[in-house]
């Protein structure tokens, strides 16, 4: 089963329009409210090929300075935000920063307007979470965090089969990799407890995928990978996720399937 890297430039583009429909424009206004007049520095964290910039970046005000931190030095390679301008139509200036998670530093967003990721926090670590957070209250900076996988997928037509391959993936997200323990759907409620410890506001918004037959190539790449995640979790059931794999694709190709993926932003900022 050959499946596109969710890093890779390839994946982040066909998921591209699902992202942008789904991400909360409400979330983003209360973030410009909370915006001092002037010149914006925003710090997109795993920024991968700047999908959250060219999203969010007409949204707000301008001048805008971007510092764009990624762990993959090689995805940055294919950031192209040229064309990106700011709320009154002004470029944006962009520079980049190769930079795991686990090494940032306290001070990583001094002077930060906000700090801004996407489909990231469920594949950090608790000790990476609270990394972010004890940057952005050091910084006061306010955080908006999309699209953040909460688990409890639902297809459309149901099959017996959903909630097995279901919390099999979901176990997967929480899995231990390279001596990493990644959050998964329990990442939300962890970083926004954070956040309310702190003393900050936390808004959190549901932002799910609501894919169907004008999605057909990226329902087929993400249950592709959906359902081997899910046997790579619990290899036992790679017989029945066969069988149920070859069901689905035959619905996605009669145009009869429809998916819902689950997200939720959250959006923090200082009391």
């Amino acid at each position: 089963m050959s499946i596109i890297s969710t890093a890779s430039p390839p994946w982040l583009a066909l998921r591209a329009s699902a992202d942008d429909a789904a991400r909360s424009r409400e979330l983003a206004a209360m973030l410009v409210a909370r915006l001092a007049p002037g010149p914006v520095v925003l710090h997109d964290l795993g920024a991968g090929t700047g999908g959250m910039t060219r999203w969010l970046a007409p949204l707000l005000p301008g001048p805008q300075d971007w510092v764009l931190h990624d762990g993959d030095a090689d995805i940055l390679e294919h950031v192209d935000l040229g064309a990106v301008v700011d709320g009154s139509g002004r470029p944006i200036r962009v520079a980049v920063i190769v930079e795991d998670l686990d090494g940032l530093p306290t001070d990583a967003f001094a002077g930060a307007s906000a700090v801004i990721a996407s489909a990231l926090l469920d594949v950090v670590t608790g000790e990476e979470a609270a990394r972010i957070v004890d940057a952005c209250v050091h910084a006061g900076s306010p955080a908006l965090l999309s699209l953040s996988v909460t688990g409890g997928v639902r297809l459309d037509p149901p099959d017996a089969l959903d909630a097995v391959i279901g919390r099999s993936f979901d176990d997967h997200q929480r899995r231990e990799a390279d001596g990493r323990r990644m959050l998964g759907p329990d990442a939300v409620p962890l970083l926004s407890d954070l956040f309310i410890q702190a003393g900050w506001h936390v808004q959190r918004a549901s932002t799910p995928w609501r894919l169907g037959p004008a999605d057909g190539a990226l329902i087929e790449e993400w249950l592709r990978g959906w359902v081997g995640a899910a046997v790579e979790q619990r290899p036992e059931l790679e017989a029945e996720a066969d069988a149920y794999l070859a069901r689905r694709r035959a619905q996605l190709a009669d145009g009869a399937l429809h998916v819902v993926v689950p997200h939720q932003d959250v959006l923090a900022w200082p009391r």
